[in-house]
């Protein structure tokens, strides 16, 4: 009876076996199921993180400096004039004598426009070009988010350091 007993309570030996082995890969399983979620939480948060400093970069408080130079070289008689708006707010118009200038500053957001417009006159020229546009701009003034035009008798140029300066266009 006893030997009864004990046969029908132990396993064969192969069953053993396929449960040892099964346990293994059991274990080897949620050691990869472990890693892979461990990587996919890093790497979840490494994208958050360039996701958040991209929207701050693009909507954040990240500020750009526009200035438009009056680079004439001889207008002492007629100023260049300069008026910039955009759809939520006018800066108004100034008069710039030689070497003068007009600046502001831009935060683009999601929620507005993210450009301005100015229109320059001189003498019996008019001109109206983007000053400022957010999706062009944000690479483009570099990284101390400067973005200064020069407006000479033979055109516009756009400079991000005030040094190397290039023609953007015409009058």
């Amino acid at each position: 009876m006893y030997e009864i007993l004990v046969a029908i309570y132990r396993k064969p030996q192969w069953q053993v076996r396929n449960i040892s082995y099964h346990n293994t890969t059991k274990k080897t399983m949620k050691f990869v199921v472990s890693v892979y979620l461990i990587l996919c939480f890093a790497s979840s948060i490494f994208i958050a993180m360039a996701l958040v400093q991209r929207t701050h970069h693009i909507f954040g408080s990240d500020e750009y400096y526009v200035r438009v130079i009056n680079g004439f070289t001889d207008n002492s008689s007629v100023p260049l004039v300069i008026w910039c708006s955009s759809e939520e707010m006018d800066l108004g118009g100034r008069a710039l004598q030689e070497h003068d200038e007009f600046s502001w500053t831009m935060k683009p957001n999601f929620w507005s426009s993210n450009y301005m417009k100015c229109t320059m006159k001189w003498d019996s020229i008019r001109k109206i070009f983007d000053a400022f546009e957010a999706s062009r701009d944000m690479e483009r003034c570099g990284l101390h988010r400067l973005c200064s035009w020069r407006v000479t008798q033979d055109g516009f140029y756009f400079s991000n350091d005030e040094v190397n300066w290039r023609k953007d266009f015409i009058w």
